[in-house]
C-alpha cells in the first residue's frame, strides 16, 4: 500500500507543481512583484500543509488502517484552521498580494486533491488485506 501510495503523491506534487507555476506567471501577470511574492508564498504553504501530511499519514499507516484514517483527518482539519488563520491575519498586508496568496493557495490545494483521487481511481490497489499479509 505504501509504494503505491508514494506514486500516488509523486504525480500529485507533479500536477500541483504545474499548476504552481502557472499562478506565479498570473499572479505576475495581474499583479505584478508582489503578486508573484503571494503566489509563491501560497504555494509555499500548500507544499508545506501536504509534506507534513504525507509524512503524518505514511508513519500512521506503518501502525494501522485506523491510526491513518485518524491522522489523516486530523492533520485536514488543523491545515484548514491554520489556513484560515493565514488568510485572516495577512488579508491587508501590503508586502505581498493577498488575493494572489490566496488564489495560489486554493488552485494548489484543489490540483493536489483532484489529483490525488484521480491518480487513486486509475491504480488497482487491494483495498482489502489478504490475511496473513502483514
Amino acid at each position: 500500500m505504501l509504494a503505491s501510495y508514494a506514486l500516488i503523491v509523486r504525480r500529485s506534487a507533479a500536477v500541483t507543481a504545474a499548476v504552481a507555476a502557472v499562478m506565479v506567471a498570473v499572479s505576475a501577470a495581474v499583479a505584478g512583484g508582489k503578486g508573484v511574492l503571494g503566489a509563491l508564498l501560497g504555494t509555499a504553504l500548500v507544499a508545506v500543509f501536504f509534506a507534513i501530511s504525507v509524512l503524518a499519514v505514511s508513519a500512521a499507516a506503518r501502525v494501522s488502517a485506523q491510526a491513518m484514517m485518524i491522522t489523516a483527518i486530523g492533520t485536514y482539519v488543523v491545515k484548514i484552521l491554520v489556513l484560515m488563520f493565514f488568510l485572516s491575519r495577512y488579508s491587508s498586508t501590503t508586502a505581498f498580494s493577498p488575493r494572489m496568496f490566496g488564489l495560489t493557495a486554493l488552485a494548489c490545494i484543489l490540483a493536489w486533491t483532484f489529483s490525488q483521487v484521480a491518480w487513486s481511481m486509475r491504480l488497482r490497489v487491494q483495498y482489502v488485506e489478504p490475511e496473513g499479509k502483514r
